[in-house]
């Protein structure tokens, strides 16, 4: 695949996503390297779209059991395929969870039965408005010491934090989609209290955008 950037596209399958996701998958890594539990554990991954990154980061934790989830279902054969192909034994098949329907979201798992959640690059071209169902699936899916790792270009206090940042913003804004354009971390925190959950860490990463880390309030 070029190194050039693609044409803006958000589907989970286009080169957009595949351009973007190559470009921030180790710095992620470095971060869940720090984060992640040393002993075995449950690992969700919402919105997991084409696989890449859960398949990315699978080989790098053999002790861990991580399941991807999406709302689409017609991106799992993808996702299964990337498993398949790279030798993953530790990805679970990936679950239909939608974070606007709570009936989906114990399709992956029992109650508090995960160490840690990850989402990535999702909140450029979705509604603010997940944010109160992520937070309420994260409070009832992670366990007492869990995080939820939110990964992402946004605002911060209403501000852009670089010029890059509100062009980007000014790219999605004009296509005309309502929901897309860079949501505001205040209001990820504000959801995040909603549900006794807090923003933990907050921290800078390359490209611009920011890892998010959030856990149950002390």
């Amino acid at each position: 695949m070029s190194q050039d950037k693609p044409p803006l596209d958000p589907h989970p399958l286009s080169e957009y996503v595949a351009w973007a996701g190559n470009r921030n998958r180790e710095p992620l890594l470095g971060v869940l390297k720090e984060k992640l539990p040393k002993d075995s554990a449950n690992v969700l991954e919402l919105a997991s779209g084409s696989g890449m990154h859960i398949n990315y980061f699978a080989p790098h934790f053999e002790h861990l059991h991580f399941h991807p989830s999406d709302k689409d279902i017609d991106v799992f054969n993808n996702i299964k395929k990337l498993s398949l192909d790279q030798g993953n034994n530790n990805i679970a098949d990936p679950v239909h969870l939608d974070l606007t329907n709570p009936e989906t979201w114990f399709n992956v798992g029992t109650p508090r039965s995960f160490a840690a959640i990850f989402c990535i690059n999702i909140f450029q071209v979705a509604p603010i408005s997940i944010a109160d169902g992520m937070m309420e699936c994260a409070a009832n899916l992670l366990d007492d010491d869990g995080f939820l790792l939110i990964y992402g270009p946004f605002q911060v206090e209403g501000s852009f934090t670089t010029d890059s940042n509100k062009e980007f913003h000014e790219t999605l804004s004009s296509a005309g989609v309502s929901e897309w354009g860079l949501k505001d971390i205040a209001d990820l925190k504000k959801a995040a209290d909603n549900h006794d959950l807090e923003l933990k860490q907050l921290i800078n990463m390359p490209a611009n955008n920011f890892s998010l880390i959030f856990g149950r309030k002390q």
